[in-house]
């Protein structure tokens, strides 16, 4: 049974938690949607929902339906994954669904911890940081679904939720499991139902994790789960694992699919042209995904190779974004771009791809639905929050590698050394 059930918002997220699970020293899987059937053997189950911009009553429905799977899997603890970024939009989903698990849980609190230093998302006074800069004077604050105008996520949980919100800030934090209890139990006893846990480094999320070993429900992105395994550990819950991130070999041709349209996911883009075969569609000039995808498949004839890849990409900037959404709607230019890419992606695949890069959290969600995956093995990390993953799908039931990319993760040189 597994010891940790967590549910994440977009797939790209649950794969970041995983790793960070894995390099932590728990087996992980990742499966696909709410399971109909038996969860796989791990000590983490990570059920990964596509519920980050659908409406929040069917966001929250699912995460109790993903919720209620693994509690009856035997999950000792619960966690909540969202984006370190807070991606949501004003009235949700974050906000709408920790409620509804702290309700199910019966649970009276719980922290909310987007921090992830590694990959620069910072929390101090209750405000997010992306690098040196607050979150809405960072660049990343114009997501075209999920827009982040406000830094102080105690505001902006608060307006998510019914109950007030509270903040446990860095002069606690850096005094450490102790002294985060303590103020855990003064909130409570004050009736706040959440607090934003400020976080500057690892060793606060560590600190953190230790805090919250005893909470039915942890809510944040993935850096709140690095410490969390050596809590099951001191309980002799959890072996020694060196081999936790152990796959199965896969060969075969590789491809890279980008529909993300973030600054990290442009750059890597514009460094693989240099290298590799490379194609960048244009959805504003061709706005049907039956064409896009026609265009991708006639040009990939005869580039395929198992020695370095090709890149598609229908990633643009974002005046070209915003140009397509005033022409076709925010809702349905998304849905081209997720419909051509995973049409995309099924045509790389019945022509012989088995490592297979996938950039950005809805093309990632649109991808693996359509080749019919079902669950993923997890294994080592390309970049921080970034692995490869084992999986055997519809399309390709003798196994294939995949790795989901969060549109603002990975190095520059991502799409390239994949591969290496």
């Amino acid at each position: 049974m597994p010891l940790l059930g967590c549910i994440a918002d977009d797939f790209t997220g649950a794969t970041d938690l995983a790793s960070t699970l894995v390099r932590q020293g728990m087996r992980a899987v990742q499966v696909i949607g709410v399971p109909e059937d038996a969860l796989p053997e791990a000590d983490a189950v990570i059920i990964a929902l596509k519920s980050r911009t659908i409406p929040a009553r069917e966001a929250v429905l699912q995460s109790l339906a993903a919720c209620e799977a693994l509690l009856a899997a035997g999950a000792r603890q619960i966690l909540f994954k969202y984006c370190s970024t807070f991606d949501s939009t004003e009235h949700g989903n974050i906000g709408p669904v920790a409620e509804a698990l702290l309700k199910r849980l019966d649970a009276p609190f719980a922290i909310a911890c987007p921090a992830f230093p590694t990959n620069g998302r910072t929390i101090f006074q209750g405000h997010l940081f992306v690098g040196n800069h607050v979150l809405n004077e960072s660049g990343m604050e114009n997501h075209p679904l999920t827009p982040m105008r406000d830094a102080n996520l105690v505001r902006v949980l608060g307006r998510q939720s019914e109950g007030s919100v509270g903040l446990i800030p860095f002069a606690v934090v850096e005094r450490g499991a102790g002294a985060i209890r303590a103020e855990v139990t003064r909130l409570r006893d004050a009736n706040r139902r959440f607090a934003i846990a400020d976080a500057i480094t690892d060793a606060h999320l560590m600190a953190l994790g230790e805090a919250c070993a005893n909470h039915a429900l942890i809510t944040g992105g993935s850096g709140i789960a690095m410490g969390l395994p050596e809590n099951f550990r001191s309980a002799g819950l959890l072996p020694a694992r060196e081999d936790a991130g152990a796959l199965p070999e896969v060969g075969g041709l590789c491809a890279v699919i980008a529909g993300s349209c973030s600054r990290a996911t442009l750059g890597q883009i514009g460094l693989a042209r240099d290298h590799v075969p490379t194609l960048e569609l244009d959805a504003l000039a061709t706005p049907d995904a039956a064409a896009l995808a026609g265009e991708a498949k006639a040009w990939m004839a005869g580039k395929l190779d198992a020695a370095r890849p090709i890149v598609i990409a229908a990633s643009a900037p974002p005046e070209r974004v915003a140009a397509l959404q005033q022409r076709l709607g925010r809702e349905a230019a998304g849905l081209l771009i997720e419909h051509a890419m995973a049409e995309i992606a099924a045509a790389l695949v019945q022509a012989g791809v088995r490592r297979l890069v996938i950039a950005g959290g809805e093309t990632s969600g649109a991808v693996v639905q359509r080749l019919g995956v079902h669950a993923l093995r997890i294994g080592a990390e390309i970049d921080p929050g970034v692995p490869w993953t084992h999986a055997t799908p519809d399309a390709a039931p003798e196994g294939m590698w995949l790795a989901l990319k969060s549109g603002n993760f990975g190095a520059r040189d991502f799409f390239l050394k994949a591969f290496a």
